[in-house]
């Protein structure tokens, strides 16, 4: 009886798809302050007695130099932008038309199917991997598998930030295991619902958008270019820095389901310090596991959360600052996505590797969780 032989795993193609809308700092910053100049005023006498906490205001300067961040797209406008609102408005869709994921998916798998020179006939499981999905069941996965006309099967995951790293990795086991020969792996981010526009510290941060990854063994790629997988890392430890709680519970627990408390929020400052050097150290493990120098690395396609972040990561990864070519940033453009924002670097700026060159896809977040993928490019 032969023994079985460990298939190559690789990444053929990437997809990605974003809004056409966008909101820039100064629109955000525009409808915080007004509301905050309402609430101040309607709850004056509150205030001065010291009753409760006047909402701050904001500037789009100070999001720029916290952040990185320029710009956003988004799925919806208006109703962010709508003092009376603050939250996009999205209307429900019937149960028998698509679901927005679904759709933001599907865009975003179109791309990665045509990158990897593939249809839907060559895949045979479908994970949807995000922060959040807008329903528990049908799964997205299955949904996004029948507009695809994949056979096989489909499943969602939620892994917060982390969400596309851990969704590749199942994704590689699949193709090690044998029980896959091909995988697609979708992280449509609608994130902008869950976050308060009220709150200074968080309404800027979040994004819209889709990236779509295709993973299979190597002895069926067909694209040009690929990218062998040679191994993945993930490592998790529960911090409570980072929440949304918003839940099926809500209902049981007789309490606002869309509180303050059931939105995005986070101790930014807590999740900076502790988080840094975590991801710096698992991915130098990580690269030592394969006696990669870190000097060897082409480029650090790193998780898409704050700029300052990264810097001081790749700081730590290299000895010095980092170039913007070594370590690309997209957060001025599309804001945080999410899990997506490692995959939309790796998708912007990965054509001008050549073969040999080695890559470190990592995600890091909520959770905390950290995950990650060294790759080398491949021509074929």
């Amino acid at each position: 009886m032969s023994q079985f032989q460990f298939p190559t795993v690789t990444i053929s193609g990437t997809g990605l798809w974003h809004p056409e809308n966008s909101i820039s700092n100064e629109e955000l910053v525009q409808v915080l302050n007004e509301n905050a100049d309402r609430f101040n005023a309607d709850h004056a006498q509150a205030i001065e007695s010291g009753e409760i906490q006047p909402l701050a205001k904001s500037d789009a300067d100070f999001i720029t130099k916290a952040s990185g961040i320029k710009q956003r797209y988004v799925y919806e406008k208006e109703g962010i932008l709508d003092i009376n609102r603050m939250r996009p408005n999205l209307p429900p869709r019937s149960e028998n038309e698509l679901s927005y994921q679904a759709e933001m998916a599907v865009k975003a798998a179109k791309a990665a199917l045509a990158d990897a020179h593939k249809t839907g006939a060559d895949i045979d499981a479908v994970i949807v991997s995000c922060a959040y999905t807008e329903r528990a069941y049908p799964a997205i996965a299955i949904e996004v598998q029948e507009q695809l006309g994949i056979t096989g099967f489909g499943f969602d995951m939620l892994v917060a930030c982390s969400a596309a790293t851990f969704g590749l990795h199942r994704a590689y086991e699949m193709i090690r295991s044998g029980s896959a020969k091909a995988v697609l792996v979708v992280n449509p981010e609608l994130v902008t619902p869950q976050l308060n526009y009220a709150d200074r510290d968080s309404h800027f941060i979040f994004g819209d958008v889709a990236t779509a990854v295709i993973v299979e063994a190597e002895d069926t790629v067909t694209a040009p270019q690929y990218f062998k997988i040679l191994s993945t890392k993930a490592v998790t430890q529960f911090s409570n820095n980072i929440r949304s709680n918003f839940g099926h519970l809500s209902r049981a627990n007789d309490t606002d389901v869309f509180a303050a408390n059931n939105l995005f929020h986070q101790e930014g400052r807590k999740v900076f310090k502790e988080v840094c050097p975590m991801a710096a150290q698992h991915m130098t493990e990580h690269l030592a596991a394969h006696e990669i120098d870190n000097q060897q690395v082409k480029r650090w396609f790193l998780h898409q959360a704050n700029l300052n972040m990264n810097l001081l990561i790749a700081k730590k990864l290299l000895g010095r600052l980092a170039t913007n070519e070594e370590a690309p940033t997209i957060l001025d453009e599309f804001g945080n996505t999410a899990s997506a924002g490692s995959i939309i670097a790796f998708n912007r700026h990965n054509k001008d590797f050549n073969n040999g060159d080695i890559g470190m896809i990592c995600s890091f977040g909520a959770g905390y969780s950290i995950g990650s993928l060294v790759v080398e490019c491949v021509y074929k």
